[in-house]
């Protein structure tokens, strides 16, 4: 929104940021998360929190009722006492206005008792966001005299700020914007909010075909949604054998027609062996001449060219629905509370900014110039210069779509002479994690089209003793994908149980490069070999670990496979575990979760269900810290509504102490609640390791599983330039594929032992420290003690 001399009236009397937020466009998982993040944040900050129902129509609209604003104060009186020791605080003092309930349960426009009839922009307070919010048709506000009604409201209301969370027209009037559009369709970051659940819903759908499609050799065309952006059609490219996408129509040979193209793909995995296929269309797809390319006439090609019983399936909307998975619950929290900093840091001088993502980082960017470049990609498409219109997406897009065509595609001629050629080791070390599975099949696919033999080492180092290795086909991993665990089988064994047998080994199969998928056992074996180097010839090969852990332990990564997985394993625990915590009102449960020494899981579970309170064991626990953990407990019971408290949830990491047990704060927790709340408690185990991998799993495990292909190949080639028949691999070639805010990063093994608590099985430092403070900010734990 531009800089404007009009300063709203309220705001100078109270001094205070007014902060209003709005969802709009499409709806998307996520947008709850983001309301939520931002109405907390700013009431922490210090601002009025204020939200506007049914998007830009509600700006238009604005209130036509009066209603006077009353702050509910708790019916316990000596909890606002207790609470910050009496002293009045933000959070108290904008505890709930009494509309929650009516934003949550969608009857505000009821016409008996307390109503929303005739107020758009409404005051929200601490317990007032656990709502819901419509959209409606936003042509209004793309007119003149449209705009003009909206800004009279905001001023007329007090309005000094706005955070819009949308996708489609949202970037008309705002300071701050948050995507929300499940098509990841804003230039400038990595995903948008609600893209990540939409993809689940594609990976569940493509998961329940697949068996299916098996059991009667079957085809099945699917239609994605995604008009002017094709990441939704893309994103599951490790599952699927045919892509159509608006950004790259598909290419077609000399003299042929893409119609051909299909067919002879198809043909070839047909005749490699293959009783399935499925085809992914995306709403917006076309071909060269920007005719688009339809479903139906993609079924009839296969069915009357190839002879294949085609079926098709059209999600449809209902890859808008369902619970936001884990990711679309942390990133919009995350999102939010940028969005909030970003508002109170602003001047005249600061450009409107829009808050993305990259790779791993939070990132606040020029709202126009992300708009500007996201036009951009349509007029490329547009003017059919679609190498321009990919350049412009963000670099995992196009990743993702070379991934596709090389994993994909049966070639018939070996890429690389062979001279280069390697015979490639894959092993998995560690824990089983989800997409293990998936990056070896990415590996493996890679390997042949090079002309590599992809070597699979069952059960680790110690399979590799047993002489249990065997060679890979590009039919034998087909369905690794979308399977948990791990394929080869693993465990914890290192090579220095004899390191000399081992040597022995990769000299009799000649191995040319290793590929360890796993947690910080990979990494220590990793360490252990580049150290015998000095000793065992056989060692001087390029080795890569590509980091797979549910603990995501390893250090100088603020990523592994299977955390996402497991991340979504507890939120999925947790939902019900809370229902049933809130059917009781007064219940809260200590759950316990894995992860070793490391607190991540337990700290992001924490974010991502909005427990109360976390223990990890990079902070600990003690007396002093659960004596302040009843009282808080104690203090915010007290302040809720007459019978309407809600369950609430404590996470404890298996290992935060040895003396305060599950079992030792369940306890404790129950006796010193009193009549205000009880307790239970519930260990998820190893429920947190098994399942099908998460799609940002399997999406990152294909991804990062090429990478660390293209650097052996990097390190074989210069091994192969080098003079005399004994090699001497350098340090760097034994190295951990590590994502570090927004960038991937090789970090030789040596270089990141001086960053890694060997002892306690994790890194120095951890990157998501800070997040254990914003869980406990978003519960109001530092406003209440």
């Amino acid at each position: 929104m531009p800089s404007s001399s009009v300063t709203p009236a309220m705001s100078q009397s109270t001094g205070k940021m007014k902060l209003a937020v709005l969802t709009s466009g499409g709806d998307s998982a996520g947008m709850n998360a983001v309301v939520r993040a931002i109405v907390k944040i700013g009431i922490l900050r210090g601002c009025e929190t204020w939200i506007v129902r049914e998007g830009y129509e509600g700006l238009v609209r604005g209130n036509t009722q009066a209603h006077a604003i009353h702050a509910d104060l708790p019916t316990d009186a000596s909890a606002l006492k207790c609470a910050h020791r009496g002293v009045p605080t933000n959070l108290t003092q904008n505890l709930r206005f009494g509309d929650g309930d009516l934003l949550r349960d969608g009857t505000g426009d009821h016409h008996h008792g307390r109503t929303l009839k005739g107020r758009y922009i409404v005051r929200v307070g601490w317990d007032d966001v656990r709502g819901w919010f419509a959209e409606l048709d936003l042509q209004a506000f793309r007119t003149p005299e449209g705009r003009l009604s909206a800004a009279h409201n905001l001023i007329k209301e007090g309005i000094d700020a706005i955070a819009v969370c949308g996708g489609d027209c949202t970037v008309h009037l705002k300071i701050v914007g948050l995507v929300g559009s499940i098509d990841n369709d804003m230039s400038m970051t990595d995903l948008t909010i609600g893209a990540p659940t939409a993809l689940h819903r594609i990976c569940e759908a493509i998961d329940n075909i697949n068996s299916t499609a098996a059991s009667h050799s079957r085809a099945f065309v699917l239609e994605v949604m995604g008009r002017h952006c094709g990441w939704l059609g893309f994103a599951c490219w490790h599952q699927v054998h045919f892509i159509f996408i608006p950004e790259r129509p598909p290419q077609t040979i000399s003299g042929g027609t893409w119609e051909d193209d299909m067919c002879e793909a198809i043909r070839s995995h047909r005749e490699a062996g293959k009783r399935k296929t499925i085809v992914i269309v995306a709403e917006g797809a076309q071909d060269a001449d920007l005719k688009p390319i339809c479903a139906e006439y993609v079924k009839e090609i296969l069915t009357e060219r190839v002879g294949l019983d085609t079926r098709v399936t059209t999600l449809g909307h209902t890859q808008r629905g369902g619970r936001p998975c884990a990711f679309d619950r942390i990133l919009p929290t995350l999102q939010g509370e940028e969005a909030v900093k970003a508002l109170l840091e602003a001047t005249p001088d600061t450009p409107s900014y829009m808050i993305g993502v990259r790779e791993n980082k939070i990132t606040r960017v020029p709202l126009m110039e992300a708009v500007a470049m996201t036009r951009a990609v349509a007029d490329a498409i547009g003017a059919k210069d679609f190498e321009k219109a990919m350049s412009m997406r963000d670099p995992e897009f196009y990743q993702g779509l070379e991934g596709f065509f090389a994993t994909s595609t049966l070639f018939k001629e070996k890429q690389l002479p062979h001279c280069r050629r390697m015979r490639v080791a894959i092993m998995h070390m560690g824990a089983p994690a989800g997409g293990m599975n998936a990056a070896t099949r990415a590996a493996v696919r890679y390997c042949i089209k090079q002309g590599h033999r992809p070597l699979a080492v069952h059960n680790g180092f110690r399979g590799l003793l047993d002489d249990n290795i065997h060679e890979l086909s590009w039919l034998s991993v087909d369905a690794w994908t979308s399977r948990g665990g791990s394929e080869l089988g693993t465990n914890r064994t290192l090579p220095d149980v004899d390191l000399g047998a081992v040597a022995a080994r990769f000299q009799e199969h000649d191995f040319h490069a290793l590929l360890m998928i796993g947690g910080f056992e990979a990494f220590n074996a990793l360490l252990i070999l580049e150290t015998g180097r000095k000793h065992y010839p056989a060692f001087h090969i390029p080795m890569a670990h590509l980091p797979a852990t549910i603990s995501n332990n390893v250090p100088m990564t603020e990523f592994s496979l299977g955390s996402d997985t497991s991340l979504n394993a507890l939120v999925d625990a947790c939902d019900s575990i809370k229902q049933s915590a809130s059917a009781s009102r007064n219940r809260v449960f200590v759950v316990e979760t894995q992860g070793g020494k490391c607190g991540y899981l337990a700290t992001m579970g924490a974010l991502a269900t909005g427990a109360s309170i976390v223990y990890t064991p990079e902070q600990g626990m003690n007396l002093d810290t659960l004596r302040q953990d009843v009282k808080f407990l104690k203090i915010r019971y007290g302040m809720d509504a007459r019978g309407k408290s809600e369950g609430r949830m404590v996470i404890r990491n298996e290992c935060a102490s040895t003396v305060y047990t599950t079992d030792v704060v369940t306890k404790m927790f129950k006796e010193e609640g009193g009549n205000l709340f009880d307790s239970r408690s519930a260990s998820l185990g190893h429920t947190l390791q098994g399942g099908i991998p998460s799609p940002m799993d399997r999406a990152r495990a294909a991804r990062l599983s090429l990478r660390c292909m293209a650097f052996l190949e990097e390190h074989h080639d210069a091994l192969q330039k080098q003079a005399g028949k004994v090699k001497q691999a350098p340090p760097e070639s034994a190295a951990v594929i590590t994502i570090q805010g927004s960038a991937l990063k090789w970090v030789p093994v040596q270089e990141m032992v001086q960053h890694a608590d060997m002892k306690n099985r994790r890194g120095k430092t951890a990157w998501w420290a800070e997040i254990k403070d914003l869980v406990e900010a978003l519960v109001g734990r530092p406003e209440i003690l």
